[in-house]
């Protein structure tokens, strides 16, 4: 009998261990390494993007943490997607090559979609809208955007301010990044910076030293999304589903309503795909045509 009971117990114990390997096996489908593979990332699990880190409130460092609207968002996405988000910061100008040689999965940094960018790498659909900003000095008598020829303007390199000034025929002074450009205002050595409004706004009242203001504002045409290299489909429409989930869930609005407090959002203006259902952020002024 007790050659029997010790028999029994044993089986038992190879039924619970067996049925445990298959639960795990079966769960496996739903862990980060085993999503990694089918979406080409460069590490299984793990969405590698590149980002800013002095573009605020898009793209930040922020007590050692990469965070901002962009860099919320896309980890809410890759939480949709079971991926683990690892950002690391770049400048804009080496971004959407880099992206698209595959040094990262994504690029994360208010990219405006332009046919040009459209030649280097692939985008999500549209997260968000933009505007062109004016920065200047509170002494500098320039208001608007149409009294900036013969200035000294200062743009980020690669991004649609640098597009805008050139096509202006603006003759400007290019830098690697913002933080840069905004010390060109403040030393004096630039008479305006035309700049993402948003970020040119906050980092006026932040870092500007009271000399800085955003003087003028302008909506963008385009959308801005995130970028993938072109070669991979399978990631880009993951990230395109993912974003409608978030979308759908109120993630986005939230997000809205946190980073830019009583911004109002263009009648025409979708987030995502268009056909995931949204509650409109709360805006304390006239959404822009």
């Amino acid at each position: 009998m007790r050659a029997i009971s010790a028999f029994r117990r044993l089986a038992a114990l190879g039924t619970a261990i067996t049925l445990a390997v298959a639960l795990a096996a079966c769960g496996s489908n739903d862990s980060p390494d085993s999503a990694g593979p089918d979406l080409g990332l460069l590490q299984p699990g793990t969405l590698r993007i590149g980002t800013l880190t002095d573009a605020p409130p898009n793209v930040y460092v922020k007590d050692g943490k990469f965070t901002g609207f962009d860099n919320d968002l896309i980890t809410a996405v890759a939480a949709k997607l079971n991926l683990k988000p690892e950002f690391v910061g770049t400048d804009f100008s080496a971004l959407l090559a880099q992206v698209n040689g595959g040094q990262y999965d994504l690029g994360s940094s208010s990219i405006t979609i332009t046919e040009a960018r459209k030649k280097t790498v692939a985008f999500s659909n549209g997260y968000d809208f933009g505007y062109l900003g004016l920065n200047t000095t509170k002494d500098s008598g320039i208001t608007a955007f149409d009294q900036l020829a013969g200035k000294r303007v200062v743009v980020v390199q690669g991004t649609v301010q640098d597009d805008y000034a050139t096509q202006k025929e603006l003759d400007p002074v290019r830098v690697p990044n913002y933080n840069a450009a905004l010390g060109q205002l403040k030393a004096g050595t630039a008479d305006a910076w035309v700049s993402p409004a948003e970020i040119g706004e906050k980092m006026a009242k932040e870092q500007g030293g009271g000399t800085v203001i955003l003087a003028a504002k302008e909506l963008s045409d385009a959308p801005m999304a995130y970028a993938v290299a072109k070669s991979n489909d399978k990631l880009r429409e993951a990230v395109d589903k993912a974003l409608d989930e978030v979308i759908a869930d109120g993630t986005w609005t939230k997000l809205v309503e946190q980073y830019y407090p009583g911004r109002a959002v263009p009648a025409n203006f979708k987030p995502g795909s268009g056909e995931a259902k949204f509650t409109a952020p709360k805006a304390s002024g006239t959404p822009a045509g």
